[in-house]
């Protein structure tokens, strides 16, 4: 199931500290993929933890192998698990992006400061 998915990768997240985890449901917009999660880590190290953390929770729980695309050293990392696609920001690269806005007509499911 993907949103038990996606709610394991938020709390892999939350362990590892991440901020600003935005859960968005984009089934109604986007035909590669169901949700979007977006979050912030305060630095590269943090980025790469993050996305550590992510992956073995995955791994272990759903025996789910994530694809990870970018370098935590500019700012973004991209984890895709086909219906759960999970994007590593550092704040600036967040805004500078704006995901949120771009894909404003999703549905946010969850918000955690």
């Amino acid at each position: 199931n993907a949103l038990e998915l996606a709610h394991q990768i938020i709390d892999a997240l939350e362990d590892k500290k991440a901020e600003d985890i935005l859960l968005l449901d984009i089934k109604d917009v986007a035909s590669f993929t169901d949700y979007f999660i977006i979050c912030n880590g305060t630095s590269d190290r943090m980025l790469d933890a993050l996305a550590k953390g992510v992956l073995e929770s995955t791994k272990k729980k759903y025996k789910k192998k994530g694809r990870v695309d970018g370098k935590s050293n500019e700012g973004w990392l991209v984890m895709d698990y086909g219906d759960v696609v999970v994007h590593l920001f550092s704040p600036d690269m967040r805004e500078h992006y704006d995901l949120e806005e771009l894909w404003s007509d999703g549905k946010v499911l969850l918000k955690v400061q």
